[in-house]
Parts: C-alpha cells; sequence; structure tokens
C-alpha cells in the first residue's frame, strides 16, 4: 500500500489513473448522494434528455442515505450502503462523466467493465462506522428528490475523507487480491 493520496473533486482521468488497488485516498472537495431511488431517476432523466441534478463530469457519488442530522451537526451518520444494489445505474453515470463511486462490497462485471473503459474508480469508506463518517462532513444539502428522504440527493463538503481503492481503471481489484492473498495452495 501506499502513502494516503490526496483528492479533490471534480476528478479527472490523470487523478484516477494514478489509483491503484489497495491505495489509501483522503478525499475532499464537493461530492454527491445518492443511492438506487435517486439513481434510477437520474439515469431516466438522461436516457430522456433531461439533465442530472448535478454535473456528472469528474463527480464523485457517495452511496449514501444518512440519518437526521443531529443538533449542533449538518448530518446524521453516514455509513455507506451496499454498491451492488447501484449496479444497475452506474455504468450510464460512468458513461456520462462520473469518475468515482463510494460505498461498500463488490461490483459486478458490467460496472468494472465502464469503470475500465471510462477510466472511473470504486472507493471502500468503512462500513459500520456511519458517526466516524459523518465527521468528515463539513457541509450537507439537499439538491434533488427531497421526496425521498435520506435517499435524496445531497450536495456534501467534505475533508479528509479516508477512503480505500477497491477496483482501479486497470481492473485492480482488492477484493480479488485479498482472497488470493489467504488462499490455500
Amino acid at each position: 500500500m501506499t502513502d494516503q493520496i490526496k483528492l479533490t473533486p471534480p476528478l479527472d482521468d490523470e487523478d484516477v489513473s494514478r489509483l491503484n488497488a489497495g491505495d489509501r485516498v483522503l478525499l475532499s472537495g464537493t461530492i454527491y448522494t445518492g443511492r438506487d431511488a435517486a439513481h434510477q431517476r437520474i439515469v431516466q432523466a438522461l436516457q430522456t434528455g433531461g439533465e442530472p441534478p448535478f454535473p456528472l463530469e469528474g463527480a464523485v457519488i457517495f452511496y449514501v442515505g444518512p440519518s437526521p442530522a443531529p443538533p449542533g451537526r449538518v448530518i446524521g451518520a453516514a455509513g455507506p450502503t451496499t454498491s451492488y444494489r447501484m449496479d444497475a445505474y452506474a455504468p450510464t453515470l460512468i458513461a456520462h462523466g462520473l469518475k468515482a463511486m463510494i460505498g461498500k462490497g463488490k461490483r459486478n462485471a458490467e460496472v468494472k467493465r465502464a469503470m475500465r473503459g471510462h477510466k472511473a474508480v470504486y472507493l471502500a469508506a468503512i462500513g459500520g462506522a456511519g458517526a466516524l463518517m459523518a465527521r468528515c462532513i463539513e457541509e450537507a444539502e439537499v439538491i434533488a428528490y427531497p421526496e425521498l428522504g435520506p435517499e435524496a440527493v445531497r450536495r456534501l463538503k467534505v475533508k479528509d475523507m479516508p477512503l480505500i481503492v477497491v477496483n482501479d481503471v486497470t481492473g485492480g481489484d482488492l477484493y480479488e487480491q485479498g482472497r488470493q492473498a489467504y488462499q490455500r495452495t
């Protein structure tokens, strides 16, 4: 593993091409949230000639449905949700410029192909540590689909959000590498 790599969105091909599966990242800047219901609406908008609720080019999306903000905080617990629920939509968003996704769990082959073909990465956040992740969030604002409650699209300003590269632009997969490292021969 390398030292921590600092990233600030919007990201470009050069930013994501230097990342390798297993790299540790500190992400600071503007990112967006979205889960399956929001993804479905964004993809429908793109398919019908509409605009997404945020610029996809260079964007980072965090698969999270945060809990309500307690007094004195901008957001409640913000732990990642399981990413495979977005797999049906991710290739379309990646083709439209999305550069990074944050979540937990494995991605399917189609998402991995899209990441290689369009230079995007998948980053893992610490599962089960939503309160810790929320401490990295300095601002949170609902920008689309407020009727979805916790699944509404939010614009977040984050500082030093700790992440690990799971899938890189060359096909590297930390989950597969980890399994291979501990297989009995």
